[in-house]
Order: structure tokens, then sequence, then C-alpha cells
């Protein structure tokens, strides 16, 4: 906290005799800037005191001790007002920075505290979709987020590696497969009979039957299926992990659905221990009647399991590998009812962890207005996208900076920076309508709009040429605009805790265009580097801070931070 807060609490606390945790519950920003910069609203001492709030607000006033210079106090009605020194305040703010730097908003809060994060978890022999983004870049920024507050974070992709959509895959495989055709390229190969199976079994309805049979074989283990499934396996999760290097992702477990086969019968046994299970049109379920959930399968009448079965499995796996203390599942919003089921169930076999168990949901990803598919064979390749992106980046750096150094390397940050952002600039739970001409509009409200900002910072820290430090005079940078910066860059560490509690980058993505545009005002209305040099080395310092402040929000987003551009 801001030490000149924390003396405005000590002595609230003083002259009140309220606690400090009290004291700091009621302390108000005023909506006005001409209120102050704090305010303390006297009802809540009116009846103890019995004193009308507006008497009580001019004693205050008069026991206050503003001889530290920190700031300066007057009563406005109800309210006892604060006003902070602005060159103390920013001395304060700009040097806490100074010094942390790339720590600047991080803490020990989560030290001990493991939280998991299930996402991305695309589907094996599927090309990695734009649809899958969302949930892959809003995992990896809420991973990013954790580890500063200290957290140890596990990531897991929990991959769609079993189910009846193999039996699907193994049946056309073998119907229309052709081997030449697979080698040429294997997912995009098998995600066309994937999706040619849906549009045969319309008119063929054998075919689901058949379907199934093939996925019965390998669940129960024969050796034709299991060797196919494997191979598609593998070719899927190389060329996942391509799709992630290009992004910068990596995971610390790729257990899918697969991995938790094994481990069902114990959830089987425990159900039936809580006497939870019954039978229902020959299907095993888990009334939940009481909670006005519809019942949650745990096996078809066939004997299948499903993959709500298995979720069960991970979450009991999970908690007693690494005894977590919050479990994130990113995940759309269409399985909202399936996680309320999951979680339910998990709670009345007796696990008071599944309160810890929070389905971050998000909104669907459409594409001029329908929505991604994969089963109707309506999908929108990421690569695609990624490389639309960075050729245009190419584009605009050959018209307006040909002679810059590493256009390549600055070309993919920039690309990538701007689909990235465009997914976390809006919040999760909207659904995102994939435009191209928003996507890749690099003005405005953008991520290569940010990155731009934190490149224009770099560049005058060049030209500067000098070393920057914290010891300057800081009533050259006092000023209204200069203050206005430094509440914004006081105002991080909140925004990092605030995007954590409420699992939303977005936050962080919102803070970031202010800092930018509030920086860019700053730039366009004040020479920094003048021939005064005291006021330039103390607007060098702001500079430098905000790049500081800049480049940690980018990264916590998963996006780099080009010096150059």
């Amino acid at each position: 906290m801001n030490p000149l807060k924390t003396e405005i609490i000590k002595q609230l606390h003083l002259s009140t005799a309220l606690s400090v945790a009290e004291v700091e519950r009621l302390l108000e920003v005023p909506p006005r800037e001409e209120l102050g910069d704090y305010a303390f609203p006297c009802f809540t001492l009116s009846k103890a005191w019995r004193k009308p709030p507006n008497v009580i607000a001019q004693e205050l006033v008069a026991k206050t001790d503003t001889t530290s210079g920190a700031f300066s106090t007057a009563a406005a009605g109800p309210y006892q007002n604060f006003y902070l020194s602005k060159s103390k305040y920013v001395e304060t703010v700009l040097k806490e920075v100074f010094i942390k730097q790339h720590d600047y908003g991080s803490n020990t809060s989560g030290q001990g505290k493991t939280i998991i994060i299930d996402y991305s978890s695309p589907n094996i022999a599927k090309p990695f979709g734009i649809g899958h983004l969302r949930s892959t870049v809003i995992g990896q920024s809420l991973y990013l987020i954790f580890k500063k507050l200290g957290h140890p974070v596990v990531r897991v992709n929990h991959l769609g590696d079993w189910g009846t959509q193999f039996g699907k895959l193994l049946v056309a495989y073998r119907k229309w497969g052709k081997e030449e055709e697979y080698q040429k390229n294997p997912v995009n190969y098998l995600y066309e009979l994937y999706t040619r199976f849906h549009q045969e079994a319309e008119s063929a309805t054998q075919l689901e039957d058949q379907a199934r049979e093939e996925f019965r074989k390998l669940e129960l283990g024969e050796k034709e299926n299991t060797k196919l499934w494997r191979k598609f396996r593998e070719i899927s999760l190389n060329e996942f992990k391509r799709i992630y290097d290009i992004l910068g992702i990596e995971f610390d477990s790729y257990a899918g659905e697969a991995f938790y086969d094994s481990k069902i019968e114990v959830v089987l046994k425990e159900l039936e221990e809580n006497k939870l299970t019954e039978v229902s049109q020959e299907a095993l379920v888990v009334n939940l009647d009481k909670f006005n959930l519809p019942p949650c399968l745990i096996k078809k009448k066939d004997e299948a399991t499903l993959y709500t079965t298995r979720d069960l499995a991970a979450a009991m796996y999970r908690r007693q590998t690494y005894d977590f203390h919050k479990s994130l599942y990113v995940v759309g919003s269409a399985q909202q009812l399936h996680f309320q089921q999951v979680f339910k169930v998990l709670e009345l076999m007796g696990h008071a962890w599944a309160k810890d168990c929070i389905h971050v949901d998000f909104g669907w990803v459409k594409f001029e207005e329908q929505i991604l598919s994969t089963r109707s064979g309506h999908i929108l390749l990421l690569e695609d996208v990624l490389r639309r992106s960075i050729q245009l980046v190419r584009e605009i750096i050959a018209e307006k900076n040909p002679d810059l150094e590493e256009k390549e390397k600055v070309a993919n940050q920039v690309g990538i920076g701007a689909v990235v952002f465009a997914f976390l600039s809006r919040r999760r739970q909207k659904d995102f309508d994939f435009k191209w001409e928003e996507v890749l509009n690099f003005e405005g409200e953008s991520g290569p709009y940010l990155q731009y900002s934190h490149a224009r910072l770099c560049s005058l820290q060049r030209k500067y040429s000098r070393p920057i430090s914290s010891e300057v005079d800081f009533q050259k940078i006092a000023g209204r605009e200069e203050y206005q910066l430094t509440k914004l860059l006081e105002n991080f560490p909140e925004t990092v805790k605030n995007a954590a509690e409420q699992y939303e980058p977005h936050i962080i993505a919102n803070y970031l265009l202010k800092l930018a545009g509030v920086f860019n005002t700053y730039y366009q209305n004040v020479r920094i580097i003048t021939e005064d040099e005291t006021a330039t080395k103390a607007k060098m310092l702001l500079v430098y801070v905000t790049q500081i402040v800049l480049r940690e929000g980018l990264n916590l987003l998963g996006i780099k931070a080009p010096e150059k551009m």
C-alpha cells in the first residue's frame, strides 16, 4: 500500500479510535478530483459520538497531524477529505517501481497455495482452430497472473483423446482412409474423415452403431484399434506442440481423458459406497433432482464411460497428486451444466474441496456470425490467422520502417500479439465474433498499439542515452498529467490482484489501454527531453517506470514487448 495512504489511515485510527482495518474499509476515493484523493465518511461515528457528521468531520480535521507534509486535510460536509502532496506521492510510487523493477505488482500471498489450470485441451485428430485459442490464451494469462502472485501453478492440457469420437474416426479411417493422403497432412486428413463421417451418418444411421462398437473395442484394449489410436494421438500431439511453440506456451501435463480411463473403477466404487448411483433407462446415473439439476450420467447402457466420469476421476487424481488450493477449468460456457453436475457429485461423495473447483467459462467464438464447429466442418485454422496477421505486420514495416532491425522477429511478436490481445481485450463471458478487420486493426485499442507505446518509451530512453536515476527533483513532475499517470502506475498491483480474483485477464488489458492512453497524451502535450537537465532527468524516470509497468502488463497477457518497432 502507498505509504501516504498508510499515514492517513494511521491518523484516522488515532483520531477516531476505530481499528486500522475498519478505517481502511471506510476510506473512499471521492467522485471528483477537487474533493481530494481520499475521503472519510463520518456517518458511522455519528450515533456513537452523538453529533452530526459535519461537526465530526471538522473535529477530525482539527485532530489530524499534517506536519509530515504528506497531505493536507479539510472538512466537506459529512466528509473529512485528504489531499496528497503531489510531489511526495509521485516520489513514493516512482521509487517503489524503480526499486522493484519487474517484481513490481508481485507478492507472496500465493505461496504454498497450488493452482491447477486446465486449459486449451484440443481434441486429438482435429486441427487447432481459432475457437481453441480463447481457452488457450485465457488459461495462459491466468497462469502468468497467479505465478506473479506467488502461487505454484500446474498447467494441465486435458487432451480430448478418448470417447466415442474415436470410434467414429476408426470407422471413417477404415472405410475411406488412404495412407498416401494421410502422410501428406495427417491431422487435417483425419479431420476431413471425421467430418465426412458426420455427413454420411445423416443418411447411414448404422455408422453410429459401428462407431460405438469400435470405441467399446478400444476401451477393452483391442490390439488394432489401440495401435491406430496411439498413432493418431502422437501425430496430433506433435502438431499441437508446434502451434504452442509459435505462441510461446508450455504445459506441465498432457494427461488427457485416456489417462483417467484406468482410474474410473475407483470413482464407481466410491459412488457405490456412498449409495449415490441408480439405474435409469438402463444407464447408471446420479440423481440430482433435489438440486434442480438433471441426472448426471455415469455409464451408458452399453457400459461405455463418458467424459463426465473421467472428469470425476481427473478431479480426484489432481487433488490427490497436487493438493490444490484451487482447480480452474477454462472451458466454454456451453459446458456450464456439465461442471455444475461434476462439482455437485464430488460434493455428494464427501469431498469438501469440491468448492475449490472453479469453472472459468467464456462465450462462443463466432466467425461472420456463425458459431465455429469442428463437427460441421466450420473451422478457421489458428495458424492461418497468425500467418495472415504476421504478413500484414511485415507489409506495414516495409512501408513505414524498412530499416528496422530484426524485422521478422518484430513481425512475429506484433502479429501474434494482435491476435492474442483481440481475444483478451473483451470480457471472457461475452461471445467473440471474429472479424478480420477488427482483429487485425492495429490502430486504437489493440495489442500493436500497446506494443508501439512500449517501443516509444524505449526509444525515448535510447535518445536520452544516460543512466536513469530515482534521485530526481520530484517537484518537476508534480503536475496534473504526471500525477494522473502516477496514480495509474500505483494501481497496477491492485489490478493484478483483481484479475486473479475474478479470473479475468480483460482487467489487465483494459488497464494497459488506459495507461498507454494517458502516457501518449502526456507525450503529445509535454516535451520530455529538453535543455533543462533537472526536469528532463525527472521526466525520464517517469518514462522508465511507465515502460516497466507496460512491459509487465503485456507479459501477463502472454504478449511480447518489442523495444523497437
